[in-house]
């Protein structure tokens, strides 16, 4: 495969050691200067080392996969395999994957490299022709990936690299033993790296059974958020929320906002009160079909949706740039959750703010996320020594007064609702129809009958 010859030293990728064609897409898409993670990641990638990476979400895990993942592809040099593919990247979620895809897309224009999607939610015929001839790297979801292979569909024999992004989010929605599966499927020989933002001892343990002596790198400690992100507190009981982040949205400068909320009919709940109180919304959560989900999500970042509700699902999965706020309308259940969901901002060195709102009852979960942050969060506001606001009710039209100066009309006398079900009664002496017919022909069979004993003559 031939590769355009490219370096430049105001590139900080080349002393990294990448080249060529690589090198000037990293350029064109802005990858000027490495990220931390990148820094201390892409050469023990390019080396063919196995790798767990540990960083906070949003400091660029991604590029730190995705270019010597190519690189090595570029230099293989080897035909695709029907059904198969050279290197496999799983994700937790479709919108992870779907973000993943895009970069390897992005960063092998002009290297020729094919890419391929496997996720749920979309037509299952497009993506088995998808990889008939084969591919040069597969971006999956753990789950759809799994019935392919069963299938047949799908071969990983031959695919030499293996990447795992948010590891521990693929044990939390179960998917670990699926991931167990498809690791072993691949090629004995496979580089494998692990990526993820915090390390429970769970995915510690699968890193043991999936990886020969990685190279560990960590450029944040495990459950801290980027430092660019300012979080704050506001206290409030459940029925105050509402009204708080109406205030909080009426603010210009919440220009692209995410609000989280724990579950899907909270979501939709929470959208339907933006919608009635003003505010264009859209929700995305694991209910929605995933066309729903993708057009949300394009809304959100074309500009033309400025407040996206969503769930955990899709706390990992959704990177848009220029989120200015990520507002917490419910506590999560899972402390790391936490991390996840405020880093959909502060993404890239850019700033961005976290606001948290938290009922009295959501006390043990936000000491839980105290802990893992190792710091107390701000208290910005407290609204929970203010009265309930009231429930919204449907206005009834006045009853007139006694003493009001309006005509008065008769009360109508009700039916008597005896035997007769309502209808109208009949006029004294007044005989019913029906019990005449059946007692006329009982009356004439008595006088036509005679006497039962007769006088003697």
């Amino acid at each position: 495969m031939t590769i355009d010859t490219f370096a430049t030293t105001e590139n900080g990728f080349a002393r990294l050691g990448l080249s060529g064609a690589l090198l000037k897409a990293a350029d064109k898409a802005g990858f000027a200067s490495p990220k931390p993670i990148q820094e201390q990641a892409i050469p023990p990638l390019l080396a063919g080392s196995d790798l767990i990476g540990i960083a906070q979400t949003g400091s660029g895990k991604t590029a730190a996969f995705a270019l010597p993942v190519l690189a090595h592809i570029a230099a293989l040099g080897a035909r695709r395999v029907p059904k198969g593919a050279h290197a496999l990247v799983l994700a937790p979620t479709r919108e992870l994957a779907v973000q993943i895809e895009e970069a390897f897309r992005l960063f092998s224009r002009g290297a020729h490299i094919s890419t391929a999607l496997v996720l749920g939610g979309v037509s299952r015929n497009s993506q088995v022709r998808r990889l008939r001839d084969g591919v040069d790297v597969l971006v999956a979801t753990p789950g759809r990936l799994t019935d392919l292979v069963r299938a047949g569909d799908v071969r990983l024999s031959e695919t030499r690299w293996l990447v795992l992004d948010e590891a521990d989010r693929m044990l939390d929605m179960g998917f670990i033993n699926d991931v167990r599966r498809l690791a072993r499927a691949t090629h004995p020989k496979r580089q494998v790296a692990l990526f993820s933002a915090t390390m429970p001892s769970e995915i510690e343990k699968l890193s043991l059974e999936l990886l020969n002596e990685p190279v560990r790198v960590s450029v944040a400690r495990q459950g801290t958020a980027a430092a660019e992100i300012r979080q704050s507190l506001i206290m409030a009981r459940t029925r105050q929320k509402r009204g708080v982040l109406a205030g909080l949205l009426a603010d210009p400068d919440m220009a692209s906002v995410i609000v989280f909320a724990r579950t899907k009919h909270g979501a939709d709940k929470v959208t339907r009160q933006l919608d009635q109180d003003g505010f264009t919304a859209a929700a995305i959560h694991g209910n929605k079909s995933q066309n729903a989900r993708q057009k949300a999500l394009a809304g959100f970042r074309d500009g033309q949706v400025r407040i996206l509700v969503a769930t955990d699902i899709a706390a990992r999965g959704i990177d848009v740039p220029g989120i200015s706020h990520v507002v917490n309308y419910d506590l999560p259940d899972e402390a790391e959750t936490y991390v996840h969901r405020i880093g959909r901002t502060g993404r890239n060195g850019a700033s961005g703010e976290a606001i948290t709102l938290c009922a009295p009852d959501e006390s043990a979960k936000l000491r839980a996320v105290e802990r893992l942050l190792r710091g107390r969060i701000e208290v910005t506001g407290d609204h929970t020594g203010e009265p309930d606001p009231a429930p919204a009710r449907t206005e009834r039209p006045r009853q007139p007064a006694a003493n009001d100066a309006m005509p008065q009309k008769p009360k109508a006398k009700k039916p008597h609702r005896g035997r007769n079900n309502g209808a109208p009664a009949r006029p004294a002496g007044a005989k019913d129809a029906a019990a005449e017919t059946r007692t006329a022909p009982r009356r004439r069979r008595r006088r036509n009958q005679r006497p039962r004993f007769a006088k003697a003559a």
